[in-house]
């Protein structure tokens, strides 16, 4: 099995950044939890703290596993994380208007993380095996379609946010494995067109799309000056805490807006709001700088894989981690409608925290068989 790894390539510095985005998120956590709503309890804290070593256990064991070894399961993958999601469907947990969550062993886990990281493994080994087919339309309905699947399933939740995630992952996907620019341009042509119309549709009455508390989140960030103080209370809000921290912040657990309950999930959704008010912008700064920092490396690391399907789990998962980030963020700030998605390794949860550490365990573990490399 480590016949092929050269452990001088373990790239030691993105588990660097990896523990500093989890310890940072922990501290969020603990000012998010500090408020009376939650009683001021510590027990979002401890979890996450678990959540971390265990996590931390998982991605060194997932790195020592050979990517092309755990890609020879791509189907069962596949097909236990559709099982997941239909268990969601019958046996979910409702939380806050969504059923998102199973309870196993005990855990509370949402199906949708993990399934984010399943389809990067099916996607990297399916296309890598019939990679002379990828331009073919017969190949390109039957890969749409296994990823219709589990999008259908997880908009029925539902998760409008991961559902799109899902969608970027196939199509950078198929960017990388070499799609023809006759269908990139062909699907840009016809999305274009598609957007409008969909966006005209959910305007109108009985309209069967979306569910209609997203499209008042949709009209609301669109529109602004036409929603009520109701609709605007969440986004209003996170903008005036990231706005109040000025460039240093308030200070650690100095946060007035989430201590009188002004923040929503601030542990969860809205953490970039948090460090906005405690750590002001040198803060979220610093959370982009790192961000921007593991995805570089990864992208680093990518160039110099032996196959495509490493490159395509590499990518994948730089797309998971861009891609929460840009939305969390951007829900955060009033750029984009609001939903629910977690920032990457600083968000509360269990199931967000061990996905992202499988992923990059499947990036350490490729950082360690790539071909040599002269700085």
């Amino acid at each position: 099995m480590f016949r092929e790894y050269d452990f001088r390539r373990l790239d030691i510095f993105l588990i660097i950044v990896i523990i500093g985005l989890s310890i940072i998120g922990i501290f969020a956590i603990k000012s998010a939890t500090m408020s009376n709503i939650h009683g001021g309890t510590d027990l979002f804290v401890k979890k996450q703290i678990i959540g971390l070593v265990s996590g931390f256990i998982i991605m060194i064991i997932v790195t020592l596993i050979d990517y092309r070894f755990i890609s020879k399961f791509y189907w069962p993958i596949y097909l236990l994380g559709i099982v997941l999601l239909l268990a969601v469907l019958f046996f979910g947990k409702p939380v806050n208007g969504a059923t998102r969550w199973i309870n196993i062993g005990g855990f509370t886990l949402q199906s949708s993380e993990f399934f984010k990281i399943f389809l990067i493994i099916f996607l990297a080994k399916f296309i890598d095996k019939y990679k002379e087919k990828v331009n073919k339309p017969l190949f390109l309905l039957v890969t749409i379609g296994l990823t219709v699947i589990p999008v259908f399933l997880i908009l029925k939740q539902p998760n409008l946010s991961t559902s799109l995630v899902i969608i970027a992952i196939l199509g950078i996907t198929l960017f990388v494995s070499g799609l023809s620019y006759k269908y990139i341009i062909g699907t840009i042509v016809i999305l274009i067109p598609c957007l409008i119309i969909g966006f005209w549709y959910i305007q109108q009455p009985n309209q069967q799309l979306l569910e209609e508390y997203q499209v008042k989140r949709i009209m609301t960030a669109i529109y602004p000056e036409n929603a009520t103080t109701s609709e605007k209370f969440q986004t209003n809000n996170s903008i005036q805490a990231i706005g109040s921290g000025k460039l240093f912040g308030k200070g650690l657990y100095q946060g007035k807006l989430n201590q009188y309950n002004y923040l929503p999930e601030p542990q969860t959704d809205f953490i970039y709001s948090i460090v906005g008010e405690e750590f002001g912008f040198v803060g979220c700064s610093t959370i982009l700088t790192l961000m921007l920092v593991l995805i570089m490396r990864c992208l680093w690391i990518s160039k110099d894989t032996k196959d495509l399907a490493a490159t395509i789990m590499v990518i994948g998962f730089v797309t998971i981690i861009s891609s929460q980030t840009f939305i969390n963020i951007g829900v955060v700030t009033g750029i984009l409608p609001n939903t629910g998605i977690p920032l990457p390794f600083i968000s509360y949860g269990l199931s967000s925290l061990w996905s992202n550490m499988i992923g990059a365990g499947l990036v350490l573990n490729i950082s360690m068989q790539r071909k040599a490399i002269y700085y």
